[in-house]
């Protein structure tokens, strides 16, 4: 397959607000791949074949400014392509970055121009044409005639689409059905919608459910084969040698072979947590594991599991998974409590918010675990309503902010394309030491300004307090947040993890939300 119809796909999908065109482009795209499908359908989900290859944005921009010759006529294939990757990725040693940049240069010189925009948004992770997971998930399933919902247990399984749009493509429905829960390949977590209180989420779930503290901790997914332990975060990052630990009293859990959802989270000698920050000291870049780990010591706090022993548990019923949880010591274990009312309910509300935790988790006992889903089996509830937004832009500040970025644009995630619909703004809760943070972490995602703001790519996800919200023409989202104001930034989280527009609209009262949709 020539890279130009790689090109032409993304831009098809890039420029049409149709799910339909999206999908057939896409779809036809995979079809025609032929032996380039495992590459193709990388890049089509915004990754290369290869994974990272040692070139980071400062050498693609300098890449970029540096070439000065124009455009090519074009013409290369898929394989020459990806075999220039290859050779990127196999330089090594002194000199290294030259030999690395001069073949990137090459590689853009002999492109068109729209080409060269392809391939440097790929290196760069910015190929946000509209090509969600999900998109991408309906494609594989009209390109290779499997039933959509069959794909999407094949992806929840392995969390890997072009592993799942290759065996689809190639093997068919009997080769997804060879998919099954591996040790060591991460799977996404299943995530939570929103209620606005406990009394709400038993209406929406029934009169039976389980309550969980809801801890402002580091969701890890924690896999064991006998004395192999490994974890990982939400964005599916190992990250064993951070938190030993972690590893530690995993060793104690009372099967050999496990995979576990746990919150890890850092508690005052009482009980009480810790500030989410402290917690999230123990995950930087740079961190003295030695000294972090008695400074700031972690406690882990199972709550789910995914697999016992040989048995895959994600298709079996929380009051199932549950009762297998209670063989983990009490101290490793999530606080949870069966109510039947209402009043049970908000007590449970009550006594760990009493604790200092942010909330809690409502979930049915019948509901099954839906990885990488915002499953409708799990409610949470905190004091005010939060809601995690992409950052789409900041105004320049005036005053003692002149200088700084401050007045942020926030957006939530439009289902039916993938994209960023504004819904708010706020300046309020920034610090000034999270004002300077959030001025130079923009500037470094921008993507052009005018006078007064500047415009960045939608990477940076921010967890936004509110009082409410209100249907709005202001803002493209047809709703406003009342009274926004930061309450931190998620590094933890990816953009696909943002809010939806519906959490939004979800949140408006009953009066406005059909002039809102």
């Amino acid at each position: 397959m020539l890279l130009e119809r790689v090109v032409g796909t993304w831009e098809t999908v890039r420029d049409t607000r149709s799910r339909t065109r999206k999908r057939e482009a896409l779809a036809a795209c995979l079809r025609d791949a032929g032996p380039d499908l495992p590459t193709v359908a990388c890049w089509l989900a915004g990754t290369l074949r290869q994974g990272r290859i040692g070139i980071g944005p400062s050498t693609v921009q300098t890449a970029w400014r540096e070439l000065h010759q124009p455009a090519a006529t074009g013409g290369l294939s898929v394989p020459d392509v990806d075999a220039v990757f290859d050779r990127i990725l196999a330089e090594g040693g002194p000199g290294s970055n030259a030999r690395r940049l001069a073949e990137l240069q090459r590689l853009l010189g002999t492109v068109r121009e729209n080409e060269r925009l392809f391939l440097v948004r790929l290196l760069n992770g910015e190929l946000r044409q509209g090509a969600t997971e999900g998109l991408l998930l309906d494609a594989i399933a009209e390109a290779s005639g499997i039933r959509l919902q069959r794909v999407q247990r094949a992806f929840m399984l392995v969390g890997d689409l072009p592993r799942v749009a290759t065996t689809a493509l190639t093997r068919g429905e009997t080769g997804l059905d060879t998919f099954r829960i591996e040790l060591f390949r991460p799977l996404r977590p299943m995530l939570a919608q929103t209620a606005e209180s406990p009394v709400q989420a038993m209406v929406l779930l029934g009169q039976d459910a389980f309550v969980d503290h809801k801890l402002d901790g580091v969701r890890l997914q924690i896999h064991r084969d006998g004395s192999q332990i490994r974890t990982y975060t939400r964005n599916l990052h190992d990250v064993t040698s951070m938190v030993p630990d972690v590893v530690e009293a995993a060793s104690r859990l009372p099967w050999a072979r496990f995979i576990v959802d746990a919150e890890a989270i850092s508690l005052h000698p009482d009980g009480r947590p810790r500030p989410f920050q402290t917690t999230m000291r123990r995950f930087g870049r740079k961190v003295d594991v030695a000294s972090l780990r008695y400074e700031v010591p972690l406690a882990l706090q199972v709550f789910d599991c995914l697999l016992l022993g040989d048995d895959e548990t994600i298709d079996w019923a929380a009051e199932r998974r549950f009762r297998e949880l209670m063989q983990v010591p009490a101290r490793y274990r999530i606080a949870r409590t069966r109510v039947s009312d209402p009043d049970e309910a908000e007590a449970a509300y009550d006594a760990a918010t009493d604790l200092g935790h942010e909330g809690v988790m409502v979930k049915d006992p019948q509901g099954i675990y839906q990885a990488g889903a915002r499953g409708r089996s799990w409610l949470k509830v905190k004091p005010t309503h939060t809601l995690d937004l992409l950052v789409l832009g900041a105004e320049w500040g005036s005053g003692r902010r002149e200088g700084t970025l401050s007045n942020l644009h926030l957006g939530a995630i439009d289902p039916a394309t993938g994209e960023p619909v504004m819904v708010g703004k706020t300046f309020k809760g920034l610090t000034d030491e999270l004002l300077a943070w959030q001025t130079t972490a923009l500037l470094e995602l921008e993507t052009g300004r005018n006078d007064w703001q500047v415009f960045v790519r939608p990477e940076l996800v921010v967890e936004i307090a509110f009082n409410d919200v209100q249907a709005s023409s202001q803002y493209p989202g047809g709703m406003a947040l009342r009274f926004a104001r930061v309450k931190r930034y998620r590094p933890d989280k990816r953009p696909e993890d943002a809010d939806a527009l519906d959490a939004v609209r979800a949140l408006l009262p009953v009066d406005s939300a059909s002039s809102a949709s």
